[in-house]
């Protein structure tokens, strides 16, 4: 589990696209890492047309400010690149809902991850 300590470190690290920084909540930061951590890496970067960050919070039941997807981004030991732009394939994987088990934050919002929307957007779905 990342600590506040080491989310707050990393946040410091991020050189961020946009002079407005918002963060909501550091749980928002561990479901995107732990999101980001099921996916396959690639030596190509993914490019992008929809947010991420929406994917992740469908998954995540929580809102994920794509500030919090950089900060899982720049922890992460196999993640690169910026928000949109990371080394990812575009087939995603759906992480197992073990990974949300100790994420206090994790389901407590109004998003519904239905099968439409997990045959949409994955091509694969973890053990």
């Amino acid at each position: 589990m990342l600590t506040a300590a080491e989310i707050a470190e990393a946040k410091k690290r991020v050189r961020y696209q946009h002079a407005n920084v918002l963060h909501e909540h550091d749980d928002s930061v561990r479901i995107a890492y732990q999101w980001l951590d099921a996916q396959i890496t690639t030596k190509r970067k993914l490019r992008l047309a929809c947010p991420l960050k929406e994917i992740i919070e469908i998954w995540g039941g929580r809102y994920v400010a794509s500030f919090d997807v950089e900060v899982a981004a720049e922890m992460h030991p196999r993640i690169r690149g910026t928000y949109l732009q990371f080394n990812i394939r575009s087939r995603f994987t759906l992480p197992s809902d073990r990974r949300l088990t100790n994420i206090t934050e994790a389901r407590t919002q109004d998003y519904l991850l239905t099968a439409h929307h997990i045959i949409q957007t994955y091509g694969r779905i973890e053990p």
